[in-house]
Formats: C-alpha cells, sequence, structure tokens
C-alpha cells in the first residue's frame, strides 16, 4: 500500500549555465518547485516544470502553489492508496492544472517504487537500461553561431540537434546548418509562433530533410495543425497541443502530426504519459521525451520514463552538466556518445543534495494531515 503521512514543498532558483532563447523570449536561471511526498520511512521526489508566467502553457509556479496548499495535498495526506493510479484518480475530478497535479502522482509513483524496491522504469513497463538523447539549442546570434553551437555537440555525440525557430529566424539557421552537417539528425522547435499564414514559409523547411517540425502552430490547437500537415511533406510534432491521452488520439486521427512530444508533467503525471504512449503506438506514430530545463528531480523521472518501448527518438534528457554548476541532486546525470544511463537502484534512483538545496531554497514548507 502507497502511505501519504507528510509532505515537503521546496522553490529553489538555479542560474542556468547558458542565455537560453526560444520565441518566448530569454532565459538566464531557474525557478523549480519540488515536492516531497513521505511514508513508511522513505520519500519520493517530484519536479514542477511549470513557469512563473504562463508562456509554455497556462498554469504558473504561484498557481501551483497555492492548490498544493489548498487543494491537492490535503486531498491525499494521511491517506493510504493501493497504488499511484488510486492516487491520480482521487485527484481526476479536478479540472485543468495537470502540472499541479503531476508534481504530487509523480512524487508518488517515486515513493511507490521505492516502497517495492524496483526502479520507477521498470515499474511503469519499461525494459530499457539507457536512452537516446539529443540537445535543444536556443536561438544563436546567427548563422555562424548556430553552425557553431551544432558542432560541439555533434562533437559530443548527441543523436538529435533540435534548433529553436521564430518568424525571421528559421530558414537560415536551418539551411546553415545542414550545409555544414548533411548527415545528421535535425529537428526544429517553433513553440506555437507560426499561424497557417505562414505556411509556405514552413513548407521552405521540407527541403532539408527534417525529422519533424515541433508544435509550430498555437498551443491550444489540433485543426489547424491537421491542415498545415497536409500541405508539408515534414511530419509534424505536437508538444504544447497534447495535454492528455485523449489529445493524442485525437490528433493522431485528425492528421494533426506524425509524432508526439510526451512530457509527462504537461499530461498530469506518469499515469497519462503512459496512455499517450501507449495511443500513440497503436496510431505507429514514435513518442519522445521532451525537456523543460529540469533539474535533476525531473531530469530522472523523464529517463525513467523514456524505457518504455516506443520512445524510439532521441529526447531532451541531455547531460545536467549543459544547464547547472550545481544541480539539486547527488548523482551525475551525464550522456556518453548520445546515450544517457538509467539510474540505478529504487524509485528514480536519485536523491536530493539536502545540504545544497536547503542552502539556496527560496521556500520549504512541512505539510501534514489537518
Amino acid at each position: 500500500m502507497l502511505q501519504i503521512e507528510s509532505a515537503e514543498i521546496l522553490l529553489v532558483r538555479l542560474p542556468l549555465k547558458f542565455r537560453f532563447e526560444t520565441s518566448f523570449g530569454v532565459q538566464t536561471e531557474k525557478l523549480i518547485p519540488l515536492l516531497v511526498l513521505r511514508g513508511g520511512g522513505l520519500e519520493g521526489v517530484s519536479e514542477g516544470t511549470m513557469e512563473f508566467a504562463p508562456m509554455y502553457r497556462e498554469e504558473t509556479i504561484a498557481g501551483a502553489l497555492h492548490l498544493l496548499r489548498e487543494v491537492f495535498l490535503p486531498r491525499v495526506l494521511g491517506r493510504t492508496f493501493a497504488n499511484p493510479e488510486a492516487l491520480h484518480d482521487a485527484l481526476g475530478s479536478f479540472r485543468g492544472n495537470r502540472m499541479a497535479r503531476a508534481m504530487v502522482e509523480m512524487a508518488a509513483w517515486d515513493l511507490w517504487a521505492r516502497t517495492l524496491n524496483v526502479p520507477l522504469g521498470t515499474l511503469l513497463g519499461g525494459r530499457k537500461e539507457q536512452v537516446e538523447v539529443g540537445v535543444s539549442l536556443g536561438i544563436q546570434a546567427d548563422e555562424a553561431a548556430t553552425v557553431d553551437a551544432v558542432r560541439r555537440h555533434v562533437e559530443q555525440g548527441y543523436r538529435r540537434i533540435k534548433l529553436k525557430i521564430k518568424p525571421g529566424w528559421d530558414v537560415q539557421p536551418v539551411a546553415a546548418t545542414r550545409d555544414a552537417f548533411p548527415d545528421i539528425k535535425l529537428t526544429v522547435d517553433a513553440n506555437s509562433a507560426y499561424t497557417l499564414a505562414d505556411a509556405g514559409r514552413l513548407a521552405a523547411l521540407d527541403a532539408y530533410g527534417l525529422t519533424y517540425i515541433e508544435q509550430p502552430l498555437a498551443w491550444d490547437d489540433l485543426v489547424d495543425h491537421a491542415e498545415l500537415q497536409r500541405r508539408l511533406a515534414t511530419p509534424l510534432c505536437l508538444d504544447e497541443s497534447v495535454a492528455s491521452a485523449q489529445d493524442a488520439r485525437k490528433g493522431l486521427a485528425l492528421g494533426a502530426g506524425g509524432v508526439i512530444n510526451v512530457k509527462v508533467s504537461r499530461v498530469g503525471g506518469h499515469a497519462e504519459a503512459r496512455r499517450v504512449h501507449d495511443i500513440a503506438q497503436a496510431f505507429g506514430a514514435p513518442v519522445w521525451c521532451g525537456g523543460m530545463l529540469e533539474s535533476g528531480i525531473g531530469r530522472a523521472h523523464n529517463i525513467h520514463l523514456s524505457t518504455l518501448p516506443n520512445f524510439t527518438l532521441p529526447g531532451d534528457t541531455s547531460s545536467a552538466s549543459r544547464y547547472w554548476a550545481q544541480d539539486v541532486i547527488n548523482e551525475p546525470l551525464e550522456a556518453h556518445d548520445g546515450l544517457m544511463p538509467v539510474p540505478q537502484g529504487p524509485g528514480t534512483g536519485v536523491t536530493l543534495n539536502r545540504e545544497f538545496v536547503e542552502g539556496v531554497a527560496e521556500l520549504q514548507e512541512e505539510h501534514r494531515p489537518q
């Protein structure tokens, strides 16, 4: 049984090692909410991927913290569940706010796996001991800087290069990169920056042998993506617009894309992420695990999810040392030749570096049953 005896909320701010620019703007640091659930002398830990402002999707850190304190944690604290799916169902009556609910559900999965003394990936149905990883590169100053950044990461062995694009900066970096590296697996991510009026510009990318174009249109759209897909030879990859397994089913049935980026927190946790995986597999659509500049806690959850069989494209779980001078966990998460080893041990296989986290925490709260 899964006992939820107490919880802890932490909020840490980590500086990024580089300037990361997307169509949303520029990011130089990450504000990271963490949730610890305790029971039976063990603890499970999760990470929230919502942001300070509602840019990626509609959720925010402030809203998530309120819901955790006042709604979600009171629903689970002091209770015993048969398994994490039962806990997931206990939060199922609440609409939206999937990233906030995912924090509770993902911590429960980690705790449950540690209770059973098995790796999280094994519990989810995965079998891989290592997963293929790519890298996501932010918008650079010019074509030469883009090619230099790509070269560094190709030399490090990453198995897919993803370039962030936006209107006015799309064909140029792709053409320069493809000219310098004719054989690499190359993708682009637009983060919803385009409309159907840009179909001609996006069609120009067909000439460069991209594996997919990720989320070019609105974050809450499937219909226009289906229309755009009919005009392109390059497969579209759905990201922001897939918030559930039903969204995945509808998007694939509409022909809105041929690939899905599965972000476990975006869809509400591991149980729903596994359903998205299964539906995509039934449609013959490959999936891969996207990233949100996670610390080692979120990164470890992503790696374990990526051990499921239909994760056949390299994900965004690149080396933690790319992002942080100091991570929040004790264990290194480092890729070698484009392969990320799955952390060993029960649960996610990683543990909080308590001394570091408590030293930099901007918020630390204990929560117990009322």
